[in-house]
């Protein structure tokens, strides 16, 4: 899952396989959604067991919202599999991170069908065994994967065959590419749900020998990471949500050291566009959260508010921009256990529109221009 509350994923025990979807309900409309064109895909990653995973698409053009976008456009007759965390677009071909099911489905962006799956399994001792994949991003022809196991693989996306895997820190969480190189954060969670220390590293990893060359120490259990334009790297440290808070933190790419830690921002997940960090922060305890920009060039907050209507969320879960048109998008999960919501705001923050119960669990987004 996207956040913190996921111990659940710590209690993994064995894989369940995909199961055949027969009933697939038709299209609904959408509400007036203005000047927006082409698709979003919002990926929901349904509860940890329950092998509800789904992918839902908002077709701007036809002005039709298909929440199970694998099957009533793909035609695919299966679902999506257990806990999708991450997905990505690359020359076409999408991209998405089925953790429990330890599998990537790759689908035709533009007909929905699956093109392949790629299982991620490791021989052991015990048998085969699930790498538990989490996030994905890509360089070069290359598609990079970090997994609970304590790897990446490399894949090569015109043959989709693994092409090598190399070790890095304990349940990596997050994966980027900055100066030639992978950041890949290092949570430690499924010791931290055990009572045990949690990872507070984040592993580089030279692109071209494919090795760990240095782990930086960032703080406790980090997760959500990305660069930005001028090859910083930004990574949010989840703390232990108790009484070690979040923080973010800024990686210099050059001397894969910290360069800065914002310890009174804590946020919880983020998204850099145009070199501004858009994040927000959820506490687990008292349920209250804030939504913020952060200017990556400063260095510096930008708004401390960025929802300026009143729009109010129950647990924001994914959030989003629009490369074109600076639109934000927020998810909201409600209760985890019925079907969230996505919320759209100009770049002032003004709510433009509202899908609900587009699926169980929304954490990412993706925009395609058809």
């Amino acid at each position: 899952m996207k956040n913190s509350f996921v111990c659940w994923l710590f209690l993994l025990g064995g894989l369940v396989s995909c199961n055949d979807m027969k009933d697939v309900p038709p299209p609904t409309g959408l509400p007036d959604t203005g000047y927006d064109t082409g698709r979003m895909f919002v990926l929901c990653e349904g509860l940890f067991n329950s092998n509800n995973s789904t992918l839902a698409c908002i077709d701007y053009d036809a002005q039709v919202l298909y929440p199970d976008f694998f099957n009533e456009y793909g035609n695919n007759s299966r679902g999506l599999g257990d806990t999708a965390n991450d997905m990505a677009l690359y020359e076409g071909r999408l991209w998405i991170v089925v953790c429990v099911s330890s599998q990537i489905e790759v689908l035709d962006v533009l007909t929905g069908k699956s093109v392949r799956q790629i299982p991620l399994f490791a021989e052991t001792n015990d048998g085969r065994q699930g790498r538990q994949p989490r996030y994905i991003t890509f360089h070069e022809g290359k598609a990079y994967v970090c997994s609970f196991d304590g790897t990446v693989v490399r894949i090569d996306t015109h043959t989709y065959e693994v092409e090598a895997v190399t070790t890095c820190g304990r349940n990596p969480d997050g994966i980027a590419v900055a100066n030639g190189k992978l950041y890949v954060s290092n949570s430690g969670g499924l010791d931290g749900s055990a009572g045990m220390p949690y990872d507070e590293t984040v592993s580089v990893i030279d692109l071209v020998s494919f090795r760990e060359v240095k782990r930086i120490e960032v703080g406790m259990n980090p997760h959500h990471i990305q660069a930005d334009s001028e090859g910083d790297v930004y990574v949010v440290a989840r703390g232990n949500n108790a009484d070690l808070k979040a923080r973010f933190v800024r990686i210099d790419s050059e001397a894969d050291t910290v360069a800065q830690s914002f310890d009174d921002l804590a946020a919880v997940n983020f998204v850099i566009r145009n070199d501004t960090a858009y994040m927000y922060n959820f506490d687990y305890q008292y349920e209250t959260y804030w939504i913020k920009t952060f200017d990556c060039r400063e260095e510096k907050v930008i708004s401390e508010q960025f929802v300026t209507d009143g729009t109010t969320f129950s647990k924001p879960f994914g959030i989003y921009v629009h490369p074109l048109t600076g639109d934000v998008f927020i998810s909201d999960a409600k209760t985890y256990d019925r079907n969230g919501d996505v919320f759209c705001f100009d770049r002032r923050g003004r709510l433009r529109y509202k899908i609900e119960e587009i699926g169980l669990n929304p954490n990412s987004f993706l925009w395609v221009d058809r």
